[in-house]
Protein backbone atom coordinates (compact mmCIF):
# COMPACT_ATOMS: atom_id res chain seq x y z
CA UNK A 1 0.00 0.00 0.00
CA UNK A 2 1.15 3.39 -0.37
CA UNK A 3 0.30 6.98 -1.06
CA UNK A 4 2.19 9.70 -3.07
CA UNK A 5 3.52 11.08 -0.14
CA UNK A 6 3.04 8.53 2.71
CA UNK A 7 4.23 5.13 1.77
CA UNK A 8 3.08 2.31 3.75
CA UNK A 9 4.88 -0.99 3.42
CA UNK A 10 4.08 -4.00 5.56
CA UNK A 11 5.98 -6.81 6.35
CA UNK A 12 4.66 -9.29 9.21
CA UNK A 13 3.74 -7.72 12.53
CA UNK A 14 5.68 -4.03 11.58
CA UNK A 15 3.90 -1.68 9.46
CA UNK A 16 6.35 1.22 7.95
CA UNK A 17 5.22 4.70 7.21
CA UNK A 18 7.70 6.32 4.87
CA UNK A 19 6.68 10.82 4.70
CA UNK A 20 8.07 10.78 0.79
CA UNK A 21 8.57 14.63 -0.44
CA UNK A 22 12.39 14.20 -0.20
CA UNK A 23 12.38 17.62 -2.54
CA UNK A 24 11.43 19.48 0.09
CA UNK A 25 13.10 17.48 3.04
CA UNK A 26 9.77 16.17 3.69
CA UNK A 27 8.61 19.37 5.09
CA UNK A 28 4.96 18.78 5.59
CA UNK A 29 1.84 20.52 3.64
CA UNK A 30 -1.59 19.71 3.79
CA UNK A 31 -1.43 17.13 1.28
CA UNK A 32 0.81 15.05 3.23
CA UNK A 33 -0.99 15.66 6.32
CA UNK A 34 -3.92 14.37 4.92
CA UNK A 35 -1.95 11.34 3.64
CA UNK A 36 -0.28 10.49 6.85
CA UNK A 37 -3.99 10.59 8.62
CA UNK A 38 -4.91 7.92 6.07
CA UNK A 39 -1.75 5.93 6.73
CA UNK A 40 -2.99 6.26 10.40
CA UNK A 41 -6.23 4.90 9.37
CA UNK A 42 -5.50 2.34 7.12
CA UNK A 43 -2.30 0.88 10.48
CA UNK A 44 -5.05 1.16 12.83
CA UNK A 45 -7.59 -1.00 11.04
CA UNK A 46 -5.29 -4.23 10.35
CA UNK A 47 -5.57 -6.30 12.77
CA UNK A 48 -1.97 -8.00 11.86
CA UNK A 49 0.02 -4.86 12.56
CA UNK A 50 1.42 -4.72 15.88
CA UNK A 51 4.45 -2.31 15.45
CA UNK A 52 4.53 0.91 13.56
CA UNK A 53 7.23 2.73 12.35
CA UNK A 54 7.48 6.21 10.67
CA UNK A 55 10.02 6.99 8.94
CA UNK A 56 11.34 10.34 6.74
CA UNK A 57 12.59 9.33 2.35
CA UNK A 58 15.59 10.47 1.78
CA UNK A 59 18.26 12.72 3.70
CA UNK A 60 15.27 14.21 6.32
CA UNK A 61 13.31 13.10 8.65
CA UNK A 62 11.17 16.15 8.19
CA UNK A 63 12.22 20.11 7.69
CA UNK A 64 8.78 20.69 9.66
CA UNK A 65 5.66 22.12 7.93
CA UNK A 66 6.43 23.94 4.63
CA UNK A 67 6.66 28.09 4.71
CA UNK A 68 5.23 27.78 1.17
CA UNK A 69 2.29 26.17 2.56
CA UNK A 70 1.30 28.16 5.09
CA UNK A 71 2.96 31.38 4.49
CA UNK A 72 0.39 32.93 2.74
CA UNK A 73 -3.22 31.93 4.95
CA UNK A 74 -4.66 34.23 7.00
CA UNK A 75 -5.37 33.96 10.12
CA UNK A 76 -8.17 32.22 10.41
CA UNK A 77 -6.67 30.02 7.70
CA UNK A 78 -3.87 29.40 9.76
CA UNK A 79 -5.55 28.46 12.62
CA UNK A 80 -8.03 26.27 11.73
CA UNK A 81 -6.77 24.87 8.37
CA UNK A 82 -3.14 24.37 9.38
CA UNK A 83 -2.67 23.88 12.93
CA UNK A 84 -5.75 22.43 14.35
CA UNK A 85 -6.03 19.97 11.24
CA UNK A 86 -2.60 19.18 12.11
CA UNK A 87 -3.02 19.00 15.63
CA UNK A 88 -5.85 16.16 15.01
CA UNK A 89 -3.46 14.13 12.53
CA UNK A 90 -0.66 14.07 14.96
CA UNK A 91 -2.94 12.76 17.52
CA UNK A 92 -4.30 10.36 15.27
CA UNK A 93 -0.38 9.04 15.00
CA UNK A 94 0.11 9.45 18.97
CA UNK A 95 -2.79 7.34 19.59
CA UNK A 96 -2.43 4.52 17.39
CA UNK A 97 -3.34 1.32 19.51
CA UNK A 98 -0.24 -0.15 18.65
CA UNK A 99 3.39 1.17 19.87
CA UNK A 100 5.12 3.60 17.81
CA UNK A 101 8.85 4.08 16.94
CA UNK A 102 10.04 6.42 14.94
CA UNK A 103 13.10 6.02 12.76
CA UNK A 104 15.15 9.59 12.60
CA UNK A 105 16.88 8.96 9.74
CA UNK A 106 17.79 12.83 9.04
CA UNK A 107 17.10 16.07 10.76
CA UNK A 108 13.97 16.38 13.26
CA UNK A 109 13.04 20.70 13.29
CA UNK A 110 9.89 22.25 14.32
CA UNK A 111 6.36 19.93 13.23
CA UNK A 112 9.28 17.29 12.32
CA UNK A 113 10.54 17.34 15.73
CA UNK A 114 6.50 17.27 17.18
CA UNK A 115 5.80 14.15 14.62
CA UNK A 116 8.61 12.26 16.03
CA UNK A 117 7.06 12.82 19.60
CA UNK A 118 4.23 11.61 18.37
CA UNK A 119 5.92 8.20 18.58
CA UNK A 120 7.10 6.09 21.80
CA UNK A 121 10.59 5.29 21.01
CA UNK A 122 13.08 7.33 18.57
CA UNK A 123 16.21 6.24 17.13
CA UNK A 124 18.05 8.54 15.60
CA UNK A 125 21.46 8.61 13.34
CA UNK A 126 24.29 10.20 14.51
CA UNK A 127 24.38 12.69 11.95
CA UNK A 128 20.77 13.76 12.84
CA UNK A 129 20.10 17.93 14.45
CA UNK A 130 16.80 18.38 16.60
CA UNK A 131 15.21 22.03 17.26
CA UNK A 132 12.08 23.86 17.39
CA UNK A 133 13.84 26.82 15.10
CA UNK A 134 9.82 28.89 14.99
CA UNK A 135 10.48 31.68 17.56
CA UNK A 136 13.53 32.72 14.92
CA UNK A 137 10.37 33.16 12.03
CA UNK A 138 8.20 35.14 14.57
CA UNK A 139 5.98 31.94 14.84
CA UNK A 140 5.22 29.69 17.90
CA UNK A 141 5.17 25.66 17.67
CA UNK A 142 1.67 24.91 16.74
CA UNK A 143 1.37 20.89 16.53
CA UNK A 144 2.16 20.19 20.14
CA UNK A 145 5.73 21.71 20.33
CA UNK A 146 4.98 23.00 23.96
CA UNK A 147 2.55 20.52 25.34
CA UNK A 148 3.35 17.03 24.38
CA UNK A 149 6.93 17.86 24.28
CA UNK A 150 7.05 19.16 27.63
CA UNK A 151 4.88 16.46 28.89
CA UNK A 152 7.27 13.50 27.56
CA UNK A 153 10.67 15.91 27.47
CA UNK A 154 10.32 17.97 30.41
CA UNK A 155 9.69 22.08 30.16
CA UNK A 156 13.47 23.42 30.33
CA UNK A 157 14.60 21.54 27.64
CA UNK A 158 11.05 22.55 25.63
CA UNK A 159 12.36 26.16 26.78
CA UNK A 160 15.95 26.05 25.50
CA UNK A 161 14.64 24.87 22.06
CA UNK A 162 11.78 27.50 21.63
CA UNK A 163 12.67 30.23 23.63
CA UNK A 164 16.80 30.04 22.65
CA UNK A 165 16.73 28.23 19.79
CA UNK A 166 18.94 25.87 20.77
CA UNK A 167 19.90 22.62 18.18
CA UNK A 168 20.82 18.82 19.36
CA UNK A 169 23.15 16.92 17.91
CA UNK A 170 22.32 12.95 18.02
CA UNK A 171 24.29 12.66 21.21
CA UNK A 172 23.26 15.55 23.02
CA UNK A 173 19.50 14.88 22.06
CA UNK A 174 20.10 11.18 23.39
CA UNK A 175 21.45 12.85 26.59
CA UNK A 176 18.64 15.12 27.21
CA UNK A 177 16.30 12.17 26.55
CA UNK A 178 15.04 13.65 23.37
CA UNK A 179 15.50 10.37 21.57
CA UNK A 180 16.37 7.11 22.83
CA UNK A 181 19.47 5.30 20.94
CA UNK A 182 21.59 6.67 18.32
CA UNK A 183 23.13 4.42 15.64
CA UNK A 184 25.64 5.11 12.68
CA UNK A 185 24.34 7.26 9.71
CA UNK A 186 21.82 5.15 7.40
CA UNK A 187 21.04 2.67 10.02
CA UNK A 188 18.55 3.63 11.52
CA UNK A 189 15.55 2.04 9.68
CA UNK A 190 17.16 -1.08 10.31
CA UNK A 191 17.61 -0.43 13.75
CA UNK A 192 14.11 0.39 14.26
CA UNK A 193 12.64 -2.52 12.38
CA UNK A 194 15.21 -5.19 14.89
CA UNK A 195 13.15 -2.95 17.91
CA UNK A 196 10.14 -3.46 16.62
CA UNK A 197 10.63 -7.21 16.01
CA UNK A 198 11.57 -7.50 19.82
CA UNK A 199 8.25 -5.71 20.82
CA UNK A 200 6.16 -7.67 18.23
CA UNK A 201 6.89 -11.05 20.20
CA UNK A 202 5.11 -9.45 23.57
CA UNK A 203 1.55 -9.81 23.74
CA UNK A 204 -0.30 -7.01 21.86
CA UNK A 205 -3.17 -6.92 24.08
CA UNK A 206 -0.81 -6.24 26.68
CA UNK A 207 1.08 -3.57 24.35
CA UNK A 208 -1.89 -1.91 23.73
CA UNK A 209 -3.21 -1.78 27.55
CA UNK A 210 0.16 -0.64 28.67
CA UNK A 211 0.45 1.98 26.28
CA UNK A 212 -2.62 3.46 27.11
CA UNK A 213 -1.76 3.37 31.03
CA UNK A 214 1.41 4.61 30.17
CA UNK A 215 -0.17 8.11 28.37
CA UNK A 216 -2.90 8.26 30.97
CA UNK A 217 -0.48 8.67 33.91
CA UNK A 218 1.96 10.96 31.47
CA UNK A 219 -1.82 13.12 31.52
CA UNK A 220 -2.45 12.41 27.58
CA UNK A 221 -5.82 12.89 26.95
CA UNK A 222 -7.15 11.61 30.14
CA UNK A 223 -10.27 11.32 29.27
CA UNK A 224 -10.41 9.17 26.09
CA UNK A 225 -7.38 6.85 27.46
CA UNK A 226 -10.13 6.06 31.35
CA UNK A 227 -12.82 5.34 28.89
CA UNK A 228 -10.48 3.23 26.27
CA UNK A 229 -9.81 0.99 28.86
CA UNK A 230 -13.09 0.85 30.62
CA UNK A 231 -14.79 -0.20 27.43
CA UNK A 232 -12.31 -2.88 26.93
CA UNK A 233 -12.92 -4.12 30.71
CA UNK A 234 -16.31 -4.20 30.50
CA UNK A 235 -17.06 -6.00 27.09
CA UNK A 236 -15.58 -9.22 27.98
CA UNK A 237 -17.97 -9.41 31.02
CA UNK A 238 -21.28 -11.48 31.21
CA UNK A 239 -23.14 -8.30 32.11
CA UNK A 240 -22.78 -6.18 28.44
CA UNK A 241 -23.69 -9.94 26.87
CA UNK A 242 -26.87 -10.00 28.65
CA UNK A 243 -27.49 -6.72 28.19
CA UNK A 244 -27.14 -6.90 24.26
CA UNK A 245 -29.44 -10.17 24.53
CA UNK A 246 -31.82 -8.87 26.34
CA UNK A 247 -32.33 -5.72 24.21
CA UNK A 248 -32.39 -8.25 21.22
CA UNK A 249 -34.75 -9.92 22.19
CA UNK A 250 -37.21 -6.97 24.00
CA UNK A 251 -37.21 -8.28 27.26
CA UNK A 252 -35.68 -6.75 30.72
CA UNK A 253 -32.31 -7.73 31.56
CA UNK A 254 -31.40 -9.95 34.29
CA UNK A 255 -27.88 -9.01 35.76
CA UNK A 256 -25.38 -11.09 37.83
CA UNK A 257 -22.31 -9.00 37.99
CA UNK A 258 -20.33 -11.56 35.94
CA UNK A 259 -17.13 -10.19 35.16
Amino acid sequence: MSDKQVKIDIDGPIAVMTVSRPERLNALDIDMLKALGVACDEVEANLDIRVAIITGEGKAFSAGGDIKAWGGMSPQEFGHGWVRFGHRVFERLASLRMPVIAALNGHALGGGLELAACADIRIAESQIRIGLPETGLGMVPGWSGTQRLVRRFGPQIVRRMVLGGEMFAADQALAHGLVDAVFDTGSSLAEAKTCAARIADRGPAALEISKLMIAVANGEDNGSGVETLGSMLVSKTGDLKEGVAAFTQKRTATFKGEW
